[in-house]
């Protein structure tokens, strides 16, 4: 009873269209304040040493990071080692769009980031080559969405805040994963383009792939301080987050000079008002988390799925069925921070992977950003195309679709998420 209350109150609050962080808040509040007995004093103190992580602190630095890169020439300097690559294919730029997104992501961490990184650059260069519209935005939509699954990524952060699971093997959990969903990706827009004979470029000498492979070194570069540094052990994962904000700030700044110092405060101003909003939702996330484990919730869940004979299998594909309806009411942080307390329990119990576990739920947050009602990434190319939503919907589904086939893949095989943490030493 005590469940439907919570959750009807939940429900309620956000068809008022609340924002789902203040409907969190209130909830709480309100359950506990008429229905129970805790005093205000100890709400208080929970909505300080909720956000009380060290490793809460590696979102802004992520954020900062990310501005940097954005704005500094980082995208347009990758697109273009990108297209020296595989730009004489089927699909030309399109192909360059894919493996461009997987290399910003893999230093960004954000979805949205790289749609707008990449997007703004390619998509007109698309157009003046002759590429239908639709062809670009389904390929820049889907490829942006790569920003959460790399290496850093705010969501894993927040999936690994939630559930005590570690930052470092997350992070290196989904290169490999990554790296398939680019390949998987990169198919798709070949098998279009080669269908419909889409313009290709001319194929780059070895000369002009080793000039743009140096021009994007300084930003590839930022993969190696992440990884080797946490890997090696000379930094955590947050003072990783903090070294990539710095870095960024020195290339773009003093290395490829496309920031200046006059604009830094704007990028500062920026990254704080994002990280602002994101902690604000953290924190009443937290003060749910608190009155769902006061109220033994996610324990009775547990209970209640195990004494029902629920295996891996079943469990696995009612979660992934559960996270792919909520991507269409809330966006990734809100129902990871909703969700994963009270799913996570029940998968340790049934012997999965925390690891496997949050790409997994990584996964299933990256389509939610590529299908509507609510999907972010539909929004910001929505803004780069001048498409409508609806168009936008139509013109993402053969990537989508190879995003689903992906989300199967990466739920029953565990060995793709965990090898490369397993082989560094990280699990």
């Amino acid at each position: 009873m005590t469940t439907l209350v919570i959750f009807g109150l939940l429900v309620t609050l956000m068809l008022t269209g609340m924002p789902i962080s203040i409907a969190l808040g209130l909830t709480v509040l309100t359950f506990l304040f008429t229905l129970t007995q805790v005093p205000i004093e100890s709400v208080a103190l929970k909505l300080f040493t909720g956000i009380e992580k060290f490793e809460i602190m590696a979102i802004p630095f992520f954020i900062l990071a990310g501005n940097f890169l954005t704005r500094g020439g980082v995208a347009r300097r990758m697109i273009n080692f990108a297209s020296s690559l595989v730009g004489h294919w089927y699909g030309g730029l399109g192909l360059a769009g894919v493996v461009a997104c997987a290399l910003f992501a893999a230093v960004c961490g954000s979805s949205p980031a790289t749609v707008v990184a990449i997007g703004s650059i390619v998509m007109p260069a698309m157009e003046k080559q002759g590429f239908p519209k639709r062809f670009g935005a389904g390929v820049i939509t889907t490829s942006g969405a790569l920003g959460i699954l790399m290496l850093p990524s705010i969501v894993k952060v927040i999936y690994a805040v939630s559930t005590n699971t570690s930052i470092g093997a997350l992070f290196l959990a989904g290169v490999l994963p990554g790296l398939l969903l680019t390949g998987l990706l990169g198919t798709t827009t070949w098998f279009i383009a080669k269908r419909n004979n889409y313009p290709r470029l001319p194929r780059a000498s070895w000369l002009a792939r080793w000039r743009a492979f140096r021009e994007s070194i300084w930003g590839l570069f930022l993969v190696v301080v992440v990884i080797g540094g946490i890997y090696s052990g000379v930094f955590t994962a947050t003072e990783a987050a903090a070294m990539s904000a710095v870095y960024a700030f020195f290339i773009a700044v003093f290395v490829y000079r496309d920031l200046r110092l006059s604009e830094v405060p704007k990028v500062l101003l920026a990254s704080a008002s994002l990280s602002a909003m994101i902690l604000y939702i953290i924190t009443n996330a937290v003060l749910f988390s608190f009155l769902m484990t006061s109220e033994n919730i996610p324990q009775l869940m547990a209970e209640w799925l195990l004494n029902k004979g629920l295996g891996q299998v079943a469990f696995l594909l009612m979660v992934n069925v559960l996270l792919l309806v909520a991507g269409n009411v809330m966006e990734p942080s809100s129902i990871v921070l909703i969700m994963a307390p009270i799913l996570f329990p029940v998968a340790v119990r049934l012997g999965i992977d925390p690891v496997h576990f949050g790409i997994m739920i990584v996964v299933n947050m990256e389509i939610g950003l590529c299908h509507p009602p609510v999907g972010l990434n539909l929004y910001v190319a929505s803004g780069i195309t001048r498409m409508g939503i609806t168009e936008l919907t139509i013109a993402v589904w053969p990537w989508l679709l190879t995003m689903m086939g992906f989300l199967v893949l990466v739920t029953f095989w565990p060995g793709l998420s965990l090898a490369l943490p397993k082989a560094l030493g990280m699990m």
